[in-house]
C-alpha cells in the first residue's frame, strides 16, 4: 500500500522509533522504499560551524547522527536514500514531501510540553496539517 515512504529524521530517539515503524510498514510490500530527510535549520547550521570549521567534518557529523537509522535499513535490506536539506524543518519537510509525491510521511513526536506545543507548534503537527499524503506521528 505504501510504496514510497518519507522518513523525517534528526538522529534523536524519537526519529529512531519512527524509523522502526517506517521499516515495519515497508516490509508489507516488497516494492517499498524509504527516503530519509534530515533538515538542517539555521541554528543547527550555526552551532555546527562554530564548533567545527571543517565542512567535511560537519557533513560527517550529520551523517553520523543518521547512522543508526541507516544500519536498520541496511540490516533489513530495504531500498533507501538520504537527503540532507537546509531550511526550517516543518515547511521544508512538507514542501519536499508534496513535491516528490510520497505515499506516507513518518515522523517522530518531539514531546514538547503542552504550553510549548500550543505556542510554538510542533514540527510533526505542522507536517501532519500541510502534507498532501498520510502522516504517521510516532511517539
Amino acid at each position: 500500500m505504501f510504496k514510497k515512504i518519507l522518513l523525517a529524521a534528526d538522529g534523536s530517539e524519537h526519529s529512531i522509533r519512527a524509523a522502526e515503524k517506517a521499516l515495519a510498514i515497508s516490509k508489507t510490500s516488497n516494492e517499498s522504499s524509504i527516503e530519509v530527510i534530515y533538515v538542517i535549520d539555521g541554528s543547527t547550521s550555526k552551532s555546527d560551524v562554530l564548533s567545527n570549521f571543517d565542512v567535511k567534518a560537519i557533513t560527517e557529523q550529520r551523517k553520523a547522527k543518521l547512522r543508526p537509522i541507516e544500519e536498520l535499513l541496511v540490516k533489513d535490506d530495504i531500498s533507501h536514500k538520504f537527503h540532507l536539506v537546509h531550511g526550517e524543518p516543518g515547511p521544508t519537510i512538507v514542501k519536499f514531501a508534496n513535491e516528490n509525491q510520497y505515499d506516507l510521511v513518518v515522523i517522530g513526536s518531539r514531546g514538547l510540553n503542552t504550553l510549548q506545543e500550543m505556542v510554538l507548534g510542533s514540527v510533526s503537527h505542522k507536517v501532519a496539517k500541510r502534507a498532501n499524503c498520510p502522516v504517521m506521528i510516532v511517539k
